[in-house]
């Protein structure tokens, strides 16, 4: 099979979506790789260094959609990169489509074959290509709402940790799965005072036990988050629905009436974000501010730290990718049912449940897609 990896185009977007170790192993199992041109710079991985693992280099992103058949990227295609798909190839990325209409249209009026890393599942019931990166920005959303907190940022002047005599921060982390746990064992390495909130008393417990009683949980309700945000110098939304549109959890009201200077990350925004209030922002202009809270709500926050971003993506993805190139599309997915639920697009039509809730689009079941034929 012909792989393209195109260098990724969005707002100051390092990753890449193979590393050279990741070409050689594409290329043993007899696969042709083309590589654009300067894709891997971000992580540190030279032209040259691809030549070695196997690949060829082409000169632009035409050549690289021209000539493959399977798309291997990081973030969601951008418009121009969307007029460049068809209908005989399959896209392997983050695609996020349940807030994102008009990239849902494209892709649909392309006719391309489109498997999103978010809503691969595990065997243990997560999301193993999107955990890597919610490890990466629930670490990163702590770092960045310590730097809004600050005044310089339009903060409340607060350090994290405060210093003996005066209070930390209080950090409020809504969602105790993947993001919430990374986040709260920054914030509580770097002294906060931390509360997660979840629905689930199963994740806050373990939570519980991870942490022991520096860390307070509390279970999600619409009493216990107003009274958690609206006394916190910091608020961290990672709460997810595969697939779908977050949840929005905390109302623009109840950010009017939050602490003047105090900051809000969500890591949500990918979805759609669970504050009423957010935006997407990117790494060029990362916050705004809205009734005196500062916002810091950056689509692909993993971005910033490139190298170790897509070293741990790809260490998640490698797996699949073999398996797509080596079997089919169709073959990997009769083969893998978690693979399959990677499936949201295919021939113009949706076909992942959550994404069609969200866009109010009907959709037709990925077990319909494979069963239709063989490639």
């Amino acid at each position: 099979m012909r792989i393209g990896v195109p260098r990724e185009i969005k707002n100051n977007e390092y990753r890449v979506g193979l590393t050279p170790a990741s070409v050689r192993e594409v290329v043993a199992n007899g696969h042709e790789v083309l590589v654009e041109q300067g894709a891997g710079l971000g992580i540190g991985a030279s032209d040259d260094d691809y030549r070695r693992a196997g690949a060829r280099i082409a000169d632009d992103a035409d050549a690289v959609f021209a000539a493959a058949e399977l798309i291997v990227k990081v973030k969601e295609p951008q418009a121009v990169e969307r007029a460049r798909l068809r209908d005989d190839q399959v896209l392997f990325t983050y695609l996020h489509l349940a807030p994102d209409p008009d990239q849902a249209r494209d892709l649909l009026a392309s006719g391309v074959t489109a498997i999103a890393y978010e809503t691969v599942t595990g065997t243990d019931g997560g999301l193993p290509l999107l955990a890597p990166m919610s490890e990466v920005a629930g670490r990163m959303s702590v770092q960045a709402g310590a730097r809004c907190l600050e005044k310089g940022a339009g903060g409340r002047g607060v350090l994290l940790g405060g210093v003996p005599g005066v209070e930390s921060a209080r950090v409020t982390i809504l969602g105790a799965g993947v993001v919430g746990s990374n986040a709260a064992m920054i914030a509580l390495g770097m002294g906060a005072t931390v509360t997660v909130l979840d629905r689930s008393v199963a994740a806050l417990r373990r939570l519980s036990e991870r942490f022991g009683p520096p860390l307070h949980t509390l279970h999600s309700s619409a009493e216990s988050i107003e009274a958690a945000v609206l006394g916190a110098d910091l608020v961290i939304g990672g709460v997810l629905v595969p697939g779908a549109a977050a949840p929005k959890l905390v109302s623009r009201e109840m950010v009017r009436r939050m602490l003047a200077g105090a900051v809000v990350v969500d890591v949500a925004i990918d979805q759609g974000g669970c504050f009423e209030t957010s935006h997407p922002t990117t790494h060029a202009n990362p916050t705004y501010i809205v009734d005196d809270v500062v916002h810091y709500c950056v689509a692909n926050m993993p971005g910033a730290v490139a190298r170790t971003s897509t070293y741990a993506l790809n260490a998640a993805t490698l797996p699949y990718l073999l398996a797509l190139a080596n079997k089919g599309w169709r073959q990997a997915m009769r083969d893998d049912p978690h693979l399959r639920q990677g499936l949201n697009t295919y021939a113009g039509h949706i076909t992942h449940p959550g994404v069609a809730a969200a866009l109010g689009i009907d959709y037709r079941p990925s077990a319909e897609m494979t069963d239709e034929g063989t490639t």
